[in-house]
């Protein structure tokens, strides 16, 4: 039997790689808007949403990346941070989502004067009133914050610094995005280190835009737990499938790959869903999981990226929850919350589904 829409958005999923900038409601937007005079495209809701999608939808990563003009301009103060993490949490509980890691860049937030400290506090206490609201509602979603430093700014020390200090507090990680080509994960090879040293988790966006000089140096100079995207780990594996050495090492060491499928069409990554590599690389069984980076830009949710898997793989529910169970290990919670929400939360909604 076909499996529907609906029914995927009902069972629970997990999600690893998402941007709080990227996932606003357009109605916020336009009402954050009008507070801070910020012009945008149109002030219609539902032709703000379009608009992003097309704008997003060039074949460019930079192109891509220019969207978030609009978004960051309404993001500068705390309720409105506040309110944008709230409504963030609520949008994925009502998608099925029971975990889910948020990642922003806090240096991208202080035009009105607000503090490092002071965005992410924001961030945290909106994340936690939407959990909070979503559980009232019925729902069950737990949210990590990644803190993100832009790699083309010199600030990721600081930004290191900033999450070590919150993760008591809902910080579960750290990140560095932006443009690849030009801005080397080496670049922020203080930051990382000074993560390792204090036992904290880290991804890096590599193989996205740039290829396998990305991955290796995010692997094996910088140390990361997991790669952003990682789509280009392909560039290594021969048309017959044999492994290149550092294919071979991804997967060995179960690197887990940060997959957005939608995006990746939209930034020119890949040509479509249908060459998208996740499905070779779930066949060869590398550490693959399914996210959706951005949800405005690119029109999309957790639900629609697995039913796009569906119809164009012809998945079913094992390998949803293969994908869902993926995500879950590796996440940057500690082993035994994660353990509990597979066990407890995953598998017994996917068992009344399995033949």
């Amino acid at each position: 039997m076909a499996i529907r829409y609906e029914d995927i958005v009902k069972v629970p999923k997990a999600l690893l790689h998402d941007h709080l900038d990227g996932g606003l409601r357009p109605a916020t937007i336009v009402e954050l808007a009008a507070e801070v005079g910020h012009e945008l495209p149109t002030t219609d809701p539902e032709a703000l949403g379009r608009w992003f999608v097309e704008a997003a939808d060039s074949g460019s990563l930079e192109r891509y990346l220019e969207t978030f003009a609009h978004t960051v301009a309404v993001m500068q103060t705390g309720p409105a941070l506040r309110r944008v993490a709230r409504e963030c949490a609520l949008d994925l509980a009502a998608d099925g989502v029971v975990y889910a890691e948020v990642r922003f860049a806090p240096e991208q937030h202080l035009e009105r004067d607000l503090s490092l400290d002071e965005v992410v506090e924001a961030v945290l206490a909106g994340f936690a009133e939407g959990t909070a609201q979503a559980v009232e509602a019925g729902l069950t979603i737990r949210v990590g914050t990644l803190l993100t430093a832009m790699r083309h700014a010199a600030r990721s020390q600081e930004i290191a610094e900033l999450a070590v200090r919150h993760r008591d507090a809902g910080v579960v990680g750290f990140d560095i995005a932006g443009a690849e080509a030009g801005f080397p994960p080496t670049r922020h090879l203080d930051a990382f280190e000074y993560l390792q040293r204090e036992n904290f988790h880290f991804t890096i966006h590599a193989g996205e835009a740039f290829g396998l000089p990305s991955i290796w140096q995010a692997i094996q100079w910088c140390g990361a737990d997991r790669l952003g995207h990682g789509v280009r780990i392909v560039d290594d594996i021969a048309p017959d499938g044999a492994l290149g050495r550092l294919a071979a090492y991804v997967r060995d060491k179960r690197i887990p790959l940060e997959l957005c499928p939608s995006s990746n069409v939209q930034t020119g990554a890949v040509a479509s869903i249908a060459d998208h590599p996740i499905g070779l690389l779930r066949d060869l069984r590398f550490r693959a999981t399914v996210n959706t980076d951005n949800r405005l830009m690119s029109g999309t949710s957790m639900s629609r990226e697995m039913s796009l898997l569906v119809e164009t793989f012809g998945y079913g529910w094992r390998e949803l929850q293969w994908f869902t169970i993926n995500a879950m290990k590796s996440a940057f919670i500690p082993f035994d919350e994660r353990l509990r929400i597979i066990d407890e939360v995953i598998k017994p909604a996917y068992a009344k589904l399995l033949p």
